[in-house]
């Protein structure tokens, strides 16, 4: 069956967004008294939505859920302001976005960063209008690699399970794409491993953007 829709992760799948997650974190860690990290640490931490990233960073025993909520609420504050300093799109990405809605595939963006955060990035490097639907992490709605926000696009955008191509580059992703029942495409340009993404459950693997297409 032809794909009809093609639903993307965000960070490290669209976006390397790396290096403003990392530089954004530090300095809040800096402000609070706590100890950074490089910036290649951070490719560890991030995946699993904010709270989870400043947790991992925070020091073992500053970890009190009312504690990260602090950190979180001051890094989410820092970072809308630093969300695109050094953030790009990865190579070929945008050509590829371009490319699919070309041949009528629609595309989507599911990620597990805060909505506002999710919605201003992909409206800045890509235009909210390209998509059918973008979607990060809102109150009430789990997170990935719960099927959730998968499946609210599928409802909203009117096609079958089949039609159906999930792209990421983390096991969460593939976890994700698994539980919703659709195919999924490990990009291996992002934030973790190829052996994360097989061992997680990836039906193919994408070293550069324009193999996508050929897995249509």
């Amino acid at each position: 069956m032809a794909t009809r829709l093609v639903i993307f992760d965000l960070d490290g799948t669209l976006l390397d967004t790396i290096g403003d997650l990392a530089a954004s974190c530090n300095h809040i860690l800096e402000q609070f008294g706590h100890p950074i990290h490089a910036t290649d640490d951070y490719r560890m931490f991030v995946g699993n939505g904010i709270a989870k990233l400043v947790e991992r960073a925070l020091p073992m025993e500053c970890r009190a859920p009312e504690y990260v909520e602090r950190v979180r609420v001051a890094f989410v504050e820092y970072y809308k302001a630093h969300i695109a300093d050094y953030t790009q799109p990865y190579n070929g990405v945008s050509q590829l976005i371009d490319e699919l809605r070309a041949r009528g595939v629609q595309v989507a963006v599911a990620s597990n960063k805060f909505h506002e955060g999710t919605c201003s990035l992909v409206d800045k490097f890509f235009g909210l209008e390209s998509f059918v639907a973008v979607y990060g992490q809102r109150a009430g709605v789990p997170i990935k690699p719960d099927p959730m926000i998968v499946n609210e696009i599928l409802r909203d955008v009117g096609v079958m399970r089949e039609e159906v191509l999930y792209v990421g580059d983390s096991g969460v992703d593939m976890r994700t794409a698994v539980a919703a029942g659709v195919r999924s495409v490990g990009v291996t340009w992002g934030f973790r491993s190829r052996e994360e993404l097989i061992e997680m459950g990836a039906d193919y693997l994408a070293d550069r953007a324009e193999e996508i297409l050929n897995l249509l």
